[in-house]
Formats: C-alpha cells, structure tokens, sequence
C-alpha cells in the first residue's frame, strides 16, 4: 500500500457504535485525533447510506471499535482510498476480513492496551480465590462471629499455590508476568510455545491434562476457535483437584459450561466466569445460585477509566501512521489465528 504523504493530513472517519464513540473516545481523545487528520464529522454504523459512501469515499483510514460493521468486499469498493485500520478495543475478528487483508491494509489493534485489565481482573480474581475471600465473607455476613483462624485449612493461602495458564496469549503473558512478585508455581500449556520460550517466561510448560490435574487454579485465556470451542473438556474438569478453581475470561464457550456446571453444583471445583455461554445465562440457569461460582457481567475488559487506555493507543497509532513510522502494534494476517 502507499505510504501517507509526510506533511499532508489523511482523510480519516470513526466506524462504530455511536454510543461506542461517544464512551471510548473522550474529547481530549477526539481533539487529538481532529489535530492528527481529518476526521469526518458522522460517525458510521452502516456503509450502505448515501452520506457514509460520500465520506468513505474520500477515506484513508478508519478509526474502528465495537459496533462496526464488517469491512468487506463491498466497503472496499465504496472506499477504493482506504489504507490502514486502527482498532480501537482488542479483536478485529468480528469486522476485518479477507478483503482487506487481500488488498493489503494495514490493521492495528489496541489488544494489548486492553489486555492490562483483564490480567489485572484475573490477578486478583486467582488471589483472592486462594485466600477463600469470597466464601470467608459470606460466613462471616451470616454468623457475625469469627471463626477460629487457627484451625484454617492448609489449602487456603497462596503461599506456593499452583496457577495453570491456558494459552500464552496477549492477556496469558500479562499474567504471567503480574504473577511473578508472587509466591506461586506457574504452568503454561500452550502448544506454539517450545521449552526455552517457557523458561524465558519463567513457567514451567506442561500438556493440557496436566495443567489441569495439577493446578489450584486454572486460567483460560485462549480464543475461540473452531479448535478451541469445548476444548475445556467434561475430562479435563473432572480431573481438577477438589476444591481447585477454574477461571474464564476468554469466551464462554471454550467450556464444556455443563460439565463446570455439574462439578461446581457438586462442590467438586469453583469458578470464577466473566464470560458464559450464552453471554448472559437463563434466568433459571443453575450457575446463577451455586455458591462455589462468580459470574461477573463481562467486566475484565475495559470499562470506565479503562477505555481512556484504549484511545491512547489509538491516537499514537494513527499518529505513528500518519507520520510514516508504522504501527507498533500491527496485526498480521498469518497471526490472526493465535488472537482472541
């Protein structure tokens, strides 16, 4: 693809939810993109109207984020200027296809801005799971007594506590990496990272079946793939540990969610699910009243003060762009399917 003109300002315009645009995109975000090009005053949420095909047409760059609308064959043809993709959240799954790949656009993703939460949410999630918090509160809520400490299970604590991390992900590694001033053992399976990969993220790789037989906790962090959907196996769960803690992050359906069902209503495990399948359970499902799982509304990603991180890295990747430097974090169509 040609490479913008240094000094000239691209034609840019915002392709997503306007509600999106409105939560993601502050003012201050939005005056620092208006300084860096020239961005069309709409934003779109369907190429197919007379004034969004007036503006793509003139269009070099699109600003995306949740709620656009796939960039296909027929976008491609309505916009023949378009170079490059800046995403403002993680995946671009649901919008970059072929066509765009084909014709050599440029596509980056702010993943790795959003991966910060959801490694922090898992962090304390895997604490706080290990420290019984949240089973310790609700006894203490009904006796109003305190309990004897002294006599408190050696499985509670996370001193040495073995954590699993399903797939060295972007938000795997992150927390990886926020694990290590703790006091735990980490396993990682994942099977596009060798041995020297493994030591050089200071965990230890291990099988799939063994992840699971020998964690106390276990994160699943991989996409969802037409390989990866149940990959959570009714074997795998059962051969948790009693009492051991599956957390979820990644997509609901990379559980067999009635196999965790089983075993959490049986107080074999706990879990912890940001995500389920579908994304908001029946109201009469059984997940709802267990009480060895949190269900939490799909919060790890970023929300409220957290999308400010987002736009950042939006707005440095389009100013990256426009200056000729490139992307710094790019998405590579041969590494589109190891993302979320």
């Amino acid at each position: 693809m040609t490479e913008p003109t240094p000094g000239r300002r691209p034609r840019a315009a915002l392709a997503m939810s306007p509600d999106v645009a409105s939560a993601v995109l502050d003012p201050e975000s939005r005056a620092a993109l208006d300084a860096l090009c020239d961005v069309a005053p709409a934003v779109l949420e369907d190429f197919t109207t007379p004034a969004a095909r007036a503006v793509l047409a003139d269009t070099e760059l699109l600003v995306t984020g949740w709620g656009c609308p796939p960039l296909d064959g027929d976008l491609l043809r309505a916009a023949p200027r378009l170079r490059a993709v800046v995403h403002t959240a993680g995946s671009v799954r649901g919008h970059v296809t072929d066509a765009c790949w084909d014709r050599g656009v440029e596509v980056s993703s702010a993943a790795a801005a959003n991966a910060v939460p959801v490694a922090e949410y898992t962090l304390a999630m895997i604490l706080l799971t290990g420290k019984r918090v949240l089973e310790s509160a609700r006894e203490y809520r009904a006796t109003r007594t305190r309990a004897d400490w002294l006599h408190t299970p050696r499985t509670v604590g996370n001193h040495r506590r073995t954590v699993g991390v399903l797939s060295a992900s972007l938000i795997g590694r992150r927390v990886i990496d926020l694990l290590r001033p703790h006091d735990v053992d980490v396993l990682l399976h994942d099977p596009y990272v060798d041995e020297a990969e493994a030591a050089r993220l200071g965990v230890r790789g291990v099988g799939l079946e063994e992840l699971f037989r020998l964690g106390d906790t276990v994160s699943v962090h991989t996409p969802l793939l037409p390989e990866t959907r149940g990959l959570v196996s009714r074997d795998l769960i059962g051969s948790m540990k009693p009492g051991a803690v599956l957390i979820n992050t990644a997509r609901g359906a990379v559980l067999d969610q009635d196999a965790l069902t089983d075993a959490a209503l049986a107080g074999r495990i706990r879990a912890v699910l940001d995500v389920t399948d579908p994304e908001v359970l029946p109201h009469d499902h059984p997940l709802w009243d267990c009480e060895h799982v949190l269900i939490t509304p799909h919060l790890a990603g970023s929300q409220g003060n957290e999308w400010r991180r987002l736009a950042d890295t939006a707005v440095s990747e389009v100013a990256r762009w426009a200056s000729g430097e490139g992307f710094l974090h790019p998405v590579r169509r041969e590494r589109l399917a190891f993302l979320a």
